[in-house]
């Protein structure tokens, strides 16, 4: 078994919580944030849902430098879904390219030309493309509870879904 292949099986597994958690994000409120300074609901959603494929863009190069990335809001819930589809769909063609070697070998974040991290492209991948988006979907979640749209299961069944919970 190649190196990067658990790393794409869980990213398919975990793709499909994400997408279940996408589909409850209402048209209606994609302006909405919980703070001044947050991202609004669109914002975040989309970031989950363009992660994936950005990142694994990124990681054809050795290195990367660190700019801000403009976030948009998708039009509907029905365009994020679509978004997040292309998004995973391109991030397994370009991640299932890397090789072994490629995967061993480092990858680099900087930022005014001085290094953020430099670790093996394996490892980035586990803490970019799948905790970063683990970790935004944790996120995404309570924004629908603050907005009272029930939550899906991720790992287990929530208040939503279990009523004895």
């Amino acid at each position: 078994m190649s190196l990067i292949e658990p790393l794409l099986m869980e990213m398919e597994q975990e793709a499909v919580a994400t997408r279940r958690l996408l589909e409850r994000v209402p048209s209606s409120q994609l302006g909405w944030k919980p703070h001044p300074k947050a991202r609004t609901l669109g914002q975040l959603a989309s970031h989950v849902a363009t992660v994936p494929r950005g990142l694994s863009e990124l990681l054809q190069q050795d290195s990367y430098e660190a700019g801000g990335i403009p976030e948009r809001e998708p039009e509907s819930t029905e365009a994020l879904l679509a978004l997040f589809d292309e998004s995973m769909a391109a991030a397994k063609t370009n991640l299932a390219r890397l090789s072994d070697d490629q995967m061993r070998s480092e990858w680099s974040l900087t930022r005014g030309g001085k290094p953020i991290f430099t670790l093996p492209r394996a490892a980035v991948i586990r803490m970019i493309v799948l905790n970063h988006v683990y970790h935004h979907r944790g996120q995404l979640s309570t924004y629908l509870r603050t907005l009272d749209v029930p939550v899906p299961s991720v790992y287990g069944p929530t208040a939503d879904e279990n009523p004895f919970m």
